[in-house]
């Protein structure tokens, strides 16, 4: 039986364009949250770190919930992109509230950061459940969704390119000399062009196979059939390890470009450079790798990043142009992967369907967005508390040796550990290209069979045409 399921170039596109949205705001968050806290918000780092684990953690138990209620969700645009429409506009403001430094003393602006962070993050999984589970409505293809994410995430860091490009330049030219309402402007802008990027893509997009509604269980129930499946437990942790680690070394960049190599003029070709590498990485992804068992192929780029990643660590900082080429190295093989990642969740889905008969995507993708929030706090936390406890002084030029040595880990071998745990972790993770494929037959097979008996798939129906 049949599994094709081809997506257009234009389908591509508009599903990429929600994501180069949402790294308008987290690419943002990534790169200069940590050191906008410390230094122009004035937020001392062990605070700002325990905040970040504090806010993402409570935050990330209300992701499962969106999940369930995507999964009920029943409208005539589909199960998924409506969520696009009704917090396009939310997620915009939420973005540029977060970034305003309220005039009040020091417990008002830790009250205010908790309550502006902890609604930016309700609002991205509001958006970002449905719009990351859309795959499994847009094709059944299992190359096509590699194809498929790697054009989400090629556009995706063109949209982080954007912010590393201009967003400095634009908190210096509208802040005129004021660094906070340089922020509070810059991104401003930000969320705008992240509005109209949500409408975009819901407007180019359309859900060809529609799972129905099915509310005859409740969430609890569909927790714990998630909690039963080996596969979905192995990518949960996966992508706890993976996003402290990837948040934990971009959290350090500014930090380590500033202090270890002491050129801040840097700061933006540093991180530009690795940016573009990125891009590179993720809209070669299923060239490259798409030949291969996507497992044992996940597996050896790691092995291969994490070896360029540790080299940083043992180069004098007099050695700039070599790091820089290492740096370059190393987030394009990073990248090729990240496609992969996110084709795993929709892996999970159809073996579940496939081991239970019952299809979660808002829950699956919910969960997903847990691990991703979890180890985005744990990473965020990490610099905050390790540079708290070293006595890292913020805006001091010389910092101590022992902060240097600090920074200098922070940014290359404490990730690349977390690298090489997930290394272990996918030795045991069986969803490889061939049982895959055979599921998505498999399951192709059914549905086949239902049409032909004149049924419905009591799970997955084709989706009305707009």
């Amino acid at each position: 039986m049949t599994i094709s399921s081809v997506l257009r170039t234009k389908d591509k596109i508009g599903y990429g364009l929600g994501d180069m949205a949402s790294a308008l705001v987290w690419q943002t968050a990534t790169l200069f949250l940590a050191y906008f806290y410390t230094d122009v918000f004035g937020l001392p780092a062990a605070i700002m770190g325990t905040m970040f684990l504090v806010v993402r953690v409570v935050d990330a138990f209300v992701d499962p919930c969106i999940g369930a209620l995507v999964d009920r969700t029943q409208t005539r645009h589909g199960r998924f992109r409506p969520w696009l429409l009704w917090f396009a506009i939310p997620f915009g403001v939420s973005c540029l509230i977060t970034f305003y430094v309220p005039d009040v003393g020091p417990t008002a602006k830790i009250a205010y950061a908790c309550v502006t962070y902890t609604l930016l993050s309700l609002i991205y999984s509001a958006i970002n459940v449905p719009y990351c589970a859309m795959p499994g409505a847009l094709t059944m293809d299992p190359r096509e969704r590699h194809s498929l994410q790697s054009w989400r995430f090629g556009l995706s860091f063109i949209g982080g390119l954007i912010v590393t490009v201009i967003a400095l330049p634009l908190v210096s030219h509208l802040g005129q000399g004021n660094v906070q309402k340089g922020y509070f402007y810059a991104m401003s802008l930000m969320g705008l062009l992240g509005i109209i990027l949500f409408f975009i893509c819901f407007f180019m997009t359309r859900e060809r196979y529609s799972p129905r509604n099915d509310t005859s269980g409740s969430m609890l129930t569909d927790l714990k059939l998630l909690a039963g499946n080996s596969q979905w437990r192995i990518v949960f942790v996966f992508n706890i390890l993976l996003l402290t680690a990837v948040v934990t070394r971009g959290s350090a960049t500014m930090y380590y470009v500033n202090y270890v190599l002491l050129r801040p003029d840097l700061v933006f070709a540093f991180i530009v450079s690795g940016m573009v590498a990125s891009l590179s990485g993720a809209l070669l992804s299923e060239r490259l790798l798409g030949k291969f068992d996507r497992v044992r192929a996940y597996q050896w780029t790691i092995i291969s990043f994490v070896i360029f990643g540790a080299l940083i660590f043992f180069l004098p900082p007099t050695q700039i142009w070599l790091i820089f080429g290492l740096n370059i190295v190393f987030s394009f093989i990073q990248n090729l992967t990240t496609p992969l990642q996110w084709t795993m969740f929709s892996d999970v889905v159809d073996y579940e369907e496939h081991r239970s008969g019952r299809r979660l995507d808002g829950l699956v993708f919910s969960t997903a967005l847990f691990a991703i929030k979890f180890g985005l706090a744990l990473g965020g936390a990490v610099v905050g508390w390790v540079l708290g406890m070293m006595h890292y002084i913020p805006g001091q030029e010389m910092q101590s040796p022992q902060v240097l040595t600090t920074i200098n880990a922070l940014f290359t071998l404490i990730p690349c550990v977390l690298f090489i745990a997930m290394v272990v972790l996918l030795s045991i993770y069986k969803l490889n290209s061939r049982l895959v494929d055979s599921i998505a037959r498999e399951l192709a097979s059914k549905r086949e069979a239902r049409t032909e008996a004149g049924q419905t798939s009591p799970a997955f129906h084709s989706a009305t045409q707009e």
